[in-house]
């Protein structure tokens, strides 16, 4: 098998996070649920790993990294615990349903206000918009780093400042940047970072967090069992026990631990260039390919991600033949991007989205290309 699939999830990861998995499951007990040396083993797994993660995102706080179980959990912490009845909320035709679907049951059942601004046909915005849309009202502008369609990334560090400007906070799905594109909360301006550990950062599924900026005061989306001041009717409000309710996923955090360390090591601008180059060179070979249509800007820089289509082909078939006849991992359909898709003229058919990782080889890559030459002969 071909594994170009992950953007949905990386298939291959670097072996210090199998090992670390494996040895937590093996040796570590609960975090923050005892004082044996088990649960110390637990409660020291899961510091390290926020300290590496609040270092590889520009968090200023350790203690404001909080874990999740995926970025969607973590953009519903914050979506519901910063905005409101009668709030105003900017965001993009570029997100995924991870944020579109939070905000539209805000506006369905408190009265939350949405503005959103367009994409073009190649899936670019006008950073105008985001003044222009600005409102009184207005509490957020909530988007995504990067499309998960087109690879294309949003200028945050500009539209933080259009955001801050206004009084507005700014909140960032981070889940295709997150350990493949550098992030600085600080430079960029970012209020409350929402991430992913299985994608980018190449850690276990159900794992993830929030980094949150210090003064934020986010309600908790969920209370229960924390581990400290038991005989309190009311969740802890320190960070980030307030974000964490219930037994963390330590298992899953000794193995995104390891996946921070990795990539720390490596240098995410090293993981992002090769990224590129593999994008690059797949873009290159199928671009002109008669009857193969490619959507978005690679005129700038992007994310590791080609979307296309063959001739009037629905994408279900194309990734089907693809996985089937040629052993080719792709995703086909509307990738949760909805309006996206839209933009792009896309939502009938959807798109076959081939997605790159660090382990991916150039010959995966030219095996694809021959695979695409020949499905659209």
């Amino acid at each position: 098998m071909i594994y170009l699939d992950n953007a949905a999830t990386t298939l291959h990861k670097p072996q210090q996070v199998i090992d670390a998995v494996v040895h937590a499951m093996q040796s570590m007990g609960n975090c923050a649920r005892g004082t044996h040396e088990e649960a110390l083993d637990a409660a020291r797994t899961v510091y390290d790993a926020r300290v590496r993660l609040a270092s590889l995102f520009g968090c200023p706080r350790v203690d404001h990294v909080a874990f999740t179980a995926n970025s969607t959990e973590a953009l519903n912490i914050a979506i519901n615990g910063l905005i409101g009845p009668g709030d105003h909320v900017i965001s993009t035709d570029l997100e995924h349903n991870s944020v579109l679907r939070p905000l539209y049951r805000l506006e369905a059942e408190h009265g939350a206000e949405l503005s959103f601004v367009p994409a073009d046909k190649l899936g670019n915005v006008d950073y105008a918009d985001f003044e222009r849309l600005m409102k009184p009202n207005t509490r957020a502008v909530v988007c995504t780093n990067a499309s998960n369609l087109t690879g294309t990334v949003l200028d945050i560090e500009r539209i933080a400042k259009t955001a801050h400007s206004h009084g507005a906070l700014v909140i960032v799905d981070a889940s295709q940047t997150a350990g493949c594109w550098p992030i600085d909360m600080k430079k960029m301006g970012i209020d409350v970072l929402c991430f992913t550990g299985h994608k980018g950062l190449m850690g276990p599924q159900g794992t993830g967090g929030i980094c949150v900026k210090e003064g934020i005061e986010i309600r908790p989306f969920k209370v229960g069992g924390s581990g400290v001041q038991s005989y309190s009717r009311t969740h802890p409000a320190e960070y980030p026990t307030r974000l964490e309710a219930g037994t963390l996923n330590g298992h899953g955090i000794a193995g995104l631990g390891a996946a921070a360390k990795f990539i720390c090591e490596t240098g995410v601008e090293n993981i992002h260039a090769k990224e590129r180059s593999l994008m690059l060179r797949f873009y290159e070979g199928v671009k002109d390919i008669d009857g193969v249509t490619v959507y978005g800007d690679f005129t700038k820089d992007k994310t590791a991600i080609v979307a296309l289509n063959i001739r009037d082909y629905e994408s279900g078939e194309v990734s089907y033949e693809l996985s089937q006849g040629y052993g080719i991992a792709t995703r086909p359909g509307a990738h949760c991007a909805p309006r996206m898709h839209k933009a792009l003229g896309t939502a009938e058919v959807g798109a076959v989205r081939f997605s790159f990782s660090f382990y991916n080889t150039e010959e995966e890559i030219d095996e694809a290309v021959r695979a695409v030459a020949e499905l659209a002969k």
